[in-house]
């Protein structure tokens, strides 16, 4: 069995390497909060993901002709993308947010941010 001891002097050094460390795993942390979703074939995907506040939500176009991504309630509204277009929207509070195509109003999806 090997003992080790760590004295003050040890513990002292353990905790600025923390500190150290510690906002660089907050910055990573912050840089993974980002969802993909997809249109393609007239439909969003993944439906509804369920993602933290503060995510980072990106819509590609997928399809060989133009859509939009627009929240119902106004928060956010994308410009007529074409086939590999992207629109980003980053979420800051909690809620549900309810969207749709524009050009084709019966496609449906929603972000929920807890």
């Amino acid at each position: 069995m090997i003992r080790r001891s760590v004295g003050v002097a040890g513990s002292a050094a353990m905790a600025v390497m923390f500190f150290a460390v510690s906002p660089l795993v907050t910055a990573r942390a912050q840089q993974a909060a980002a969802v993909e979703v997809k249109i393609d074939n007239f439909s969003f995907g993944p439906q509804s993901p369920s993602v933290p506040v503060g995510t980072t939500v990106t819509w590609t176009n997928r399809d060989d002709i133009p859509h939009t991504v627009v929240s119902t309630d106004g928060v956010f509204k994308s410009k007529v993308l074409d086939t590999d277009e992207k629109f980003s929207y980053t979420f800051a509070k909690t809620g549900t947010f309810a969207y749709f195509c524009s050009i084709h109003p019966k496609m449906t999806g929603k972000i929920v941010v807890q």
